[in-house]
Protein backbone atom coordinates (compact mmCIF):
# COMPACT_ATOMS: atom_id res chain seq x y z
CA UNK A 1 0.00 0.00 0.00
CA UNK A 2 2.30 2.56 1.02
CA UNK A 3 5.64 0.26 -0.17
CA UNK A 4 7.72 0.74 2.98
CA UNK A 5 9.93 -2.00 3.71
CA UNK A 6 11.68 -2.80 7.02
CA UNK A 7 14.14 0.07 7.28
CA UNK A 8 11.63 2.90 6.68
CA UNK A 9 9.50 0.76 9.67
CA UNK A 10 12.39 1.00 12.24
CA UNK A 11 12.88 4.45 11.69
CA UNK A 12 9.42 5.30 11.92
CA UNK A 13 9.38 3.27 15.26
CA UNK A 14 12.01 4.91 16.66
CA UNK A 15 11.31 8.56 15.54
CA UNK A 16 7.51 7.48 17.09
CA UNK A 17 9.69 5.78 20.42
CA UNK A 18 11.27 9.52 21.03
CA UNK A 19 8.49 11.79 20.06
CA UNK A 20 5.34 9.58 21.78
CA UNK A 21 7.52 8.10 24.92
CA UNK A 22 7.60 4.67 25.86
CA UNK A 23 4.79 5.08 27.93
CA UNK A 24 2.34 6.06 25.43
CA UNK A 25 3.55 3.69 22.44
CA UNK A 26 1.30 0.71 22.82
CA UNK A 27 -1.37 3.04 22.99
CA UNK A 28 -0.52 4.37 19.93
CA UNK A 29 0.22 1.69 18.03
CA UNK A 30 -3.43 -0.18 18.79
CA UNK A 31 -4.94 3.07 17.39
CA UNK A 32 -3.40 2.70 14.42
CA UNK A 33 -3.87 -0.61 13.98
CA UNK A 34 -7.38 0.03 14.62
CA UNK A 35 -7.89 2.56 11.76
CA UNK A 36 -5.65 0.50 9.34
CA UNK A 37 -8.19 -2.23 10.28
CA UNK A 38 -11.35 0.32 9.44
CA UNK A 39 -10.35 1.44 6.56
CA UNK A 40 -9.41 -2.33 5.02
CA UNK A 41 -12.80 -3.36 5.94
CA UNK A 42 -14.06 0.14 4.15
CA UNK A 43 -12.58 -0.42 0.72
CA UNK A 44 -13.26 -4.27 0.92
CA UNK A 45 -16.39 -3.35 1.36
CA UNK A 46 -16.65 -0.55 -1.86
CA UNK A 47 -14.82 -3.41 -4.06
CA UNK A 48 -17.71 -5.52 -3.23
CA UNK A 49 -20.37 -3.04 -3.88
CA UNK A 50 -18.44 -2.11 -7.27
CA UNK A 51 -18.22 -5.92 -8.45
CA UNK A 52 -22.02 -6.45 -7.27
CA UNK A 53 -22.76 -3.09 -9.45
CA UNK A 54 -20.97 -4.67 -12.40
CA UNK A 55 -22.73 -7.76 -12.23
CA UNK A 56 -26.02 -5.98 -12.39
CA UNK A 57 -24.79 -4.14 -15.49
CA UNK A 58 -24.13 -7.07 -17.28
CA UNK A 59 -19.94 -6.21 -17.49
CA UNK A 60 -19.26 -9.92 -16.39
CA UNK A 61 -21.56 -10.81 -19.58
CA UNK A 62 -19.43 -8.31 -21.90
CA UNK A 63 -15.94 -9.60 -20.01
CA UNK A 64 -16.85 -12.70 -21.19
CA UNK A 65 -18.09 -12.21 -24.38
CA UNK A 66 -14.66 -10.26 -25.40
CA UNK A 67 -12.38 -13.33 -23.60
CA UNK A 68 -13.89 -15.33 -25.72
CA UNK A 69 -14.01 -12.77 -28.76
CA UNK A 70 -9.87 -12.20 -27.85
CA UNK A 71 -9.08 -16.52 -27.26
CA UNK A 72 -10.85 -18.69 -29.31
CA UNK A 73 -9.22 -22.02 -28.78
CA UNK A 74 -9.71 -21.44 -25.11
CA UNK A 75 -13.31 -20.64 -25.38
CA UNK A 76 -14.12 -23.73 -27.74
CA UNK A 77 -12.14 -25.48 -25.15
CA UNK A 78 -14.42 -24.13 -22.25
CA UNK A 79 -17.76 -25.70 -24.29
CA UNK A 80 -15.90 -28.64 -24.57
CA UNK A 81 -15.57 -29.11 -21.38
CA UNK A 82 -19.11 -27.84 -20.40
CA UNK A 83 -20.46 -30.39 -22.55
CA UNK A 84 -18.56 -33.45 -21.47
CA UNK A 85 -19.47 -32.43 -17.87
CA UNK A 86 -23.03 -32.63 -18.95
CA UNK A 87 -22.91 -35.62 -20.72
CA UNK A 88 -21.49 -37.41 -17.79
CA UNK A 89 -23.89 -36.03 -15.38
CA UNK A 90 -26.78 -37.31 -17.53
CA UNK A 91 -25.13 -40.66 -17.91
CA UNK A 92 -24.78 -41.07 -13.58
CA UNK A 93 -28.54 -39.69 -13.69
CA UNK A 94 -29.27 -42.70 -16.30
CA UNK A 95 -27.50 -45.03 -14.34
CA UNK A 96 -28.43 -44.30 -10.69
CA UNK A 97 -31.87 -43.87 -11.95
CA UNK A 98 -33.08 -47.49 -11.31
CA UNK A 99 -36.09 -49.35 -12.89
CA UNK A 100 -35.58 -46.42 -15.96
CA UNK A 101 -32.71 -48.04 -17.85
CA UNK A 102 -31.38 -46.70 -20.81
CA UNK A 103 -30.58 -49.71 -24.01
CA UNK A 104 -26.97 -49.48 -23.40
CA UNK A 105 -27.53 -50.41 -19.83
CA UNK A 106 -29.36 -53.32 -20.48
CA UNK A 107 -26.88 -54.52 -23.01
CA UNK A 108 -24.31 -54.09 -20.41
CA UNK A 109 -26.82 -55.85 -17.69
CA UNK A 110 -27.06 -58.82 -20.47
CA UNK A 111 -23.01 -59.19 -20.75
CA UNK A 112 -22.55 -58.99 -16.80
CA UNK A 113 -24.96 -62.29 -17.25
CA UNK A 114 -22.81 -64.02 -19.27
CA UNK A 115 -19.85 -63.38 -18.07
CA UNK A 116 -21.39 -64.35 -14.10
CA UNK A 117 -22.52 -67.64 -15.77
CA UNK A 118 -19.19 -68.59 -17.51
CA UNK A 119 -17.40 -68.00 -14.68
CA UNK A 120 -19.84 -70.21 -12.46
CA UNK A 121 -19.26 -73.27 -15.02
CA UNK A 122 -15.79 -72.36 -14.49
CA UNK A 123 -15.33 -72.63 -11.23
CA UNK A 124 -18.04 -75.80 -10.97
CA UNK A 125 -15.30 -77.74 -13.46
CA UNK A 126 -12.51 -76.69 -11.53
CA UNK A 127 -14.47 -78.05 -8.09
CA UNK A 128 -15.58 -81.48 -9.97
CA UNK A 129 -11.93 -81.64 -10.79
CA UNK A 130 -10.39 -80.89 -7.54
CA UNK A 131 -12.58 -83.55 -5.97
CA UNK A 132 -11.62 -85.89 -8.46
CA UNK A 133 -8.06 -85.51 -7.88
CA UNK A 134 -8.48 -85.97 -4.44
CA UNK A 135 -10.59 -89.16 -4.66
CA UNK A 136 -7.74 -90.32 -7.16
CA UNK A 137 -5.32 -89.42 -4.65
CA UNK A 138 -7.16 -90.59 -1.35
CA UNK A 139 -7.70 -94.01 -4.02
CA UNK A 140 -3.93 -94.34 -4.82
CA UNK A 141 -2.75 -94.11 -0.70
CA UNK A 142 -5.55 -96.63 0.34
CA UNK A 143 -3.57 -99.07 -2.48
CA UNK A 144 -0.06 -98.35 -1.17
CA UNK A 145 -1.40 -98.45 2.50
CA UNK A 146 -2.53 -102.22 1.46
CA UNK A 147 0.35 -103.61 0.81
CA UNK A 148 2.85 -102.23 3.52
CA UNK A 149 -0.04 -102.97 5.71
CA UNK A 150 -0.10 -106.80 4.86
CA UNK A 151 4.06 -106.46 5.34
CA UNK A 152 3.62 -105.09 8.56
CA UNK A 153 0.71 -107.86 9.56
CA UNK A 154 3.30 -111.09 8.40
CA UNK A 155 6.38 -109.32 9.94
CA UNK A 156 4.28 -109.01 13.41
CA UNK A 157 2.89 -112.87 12.60
CA UNK A 158 6.29 -114.13 12.39
CA UNK A 159 7.63 -112.19 15.55
CA UNK A 160 4.61 -113.90 17.73
CA UNK A 161 4.86 -117.08 16.19
CA UNK A 162 8.45 -117.36 17.06
CA UNK A 163 7.67 -116.02 20.56
CA UNK A 164 5.77 -118.89 21.05
CA UNK A 165 8.24 -121.39 20.22
CA UNK A 166 10.94 -120.20 22.22
CA UNK A 167 10.70 -121.50 25.97
CA UNK A 168 9.62 -120.11 28.41
CA UNK A 169 12.81 -119.06 30.72
CA UNK A 170 14.73 -118.19 27.66
CA UNK A 171 15.28 -115.06 25.26
CA UNK A 172 16.81 -114.16 22.31
CA UNK A 173 19.46 -112.54 24.15
CA UNK A 174 20.63 -115.46 26.32
CA UNK A 175 21.19 -117.51 23.19
CA UNK A 176 23.64 -114.67 21.50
Amino acid sequence: MFDLGWTELLVIGIVALIVVGPKDLPGMFRTVGNFVGKAKGMARDFSKAMNDAADEAGVRDVSNTFKKASNPIGSAMDEVKRTAKEATDSFTQDTMAGPKKSRLSEERQAQADKIRQKSAEAAEARLAKEAQARADAEAAAARDAAPAKAAKTAKTTKSTKAAKDQPAGSSSEDKA
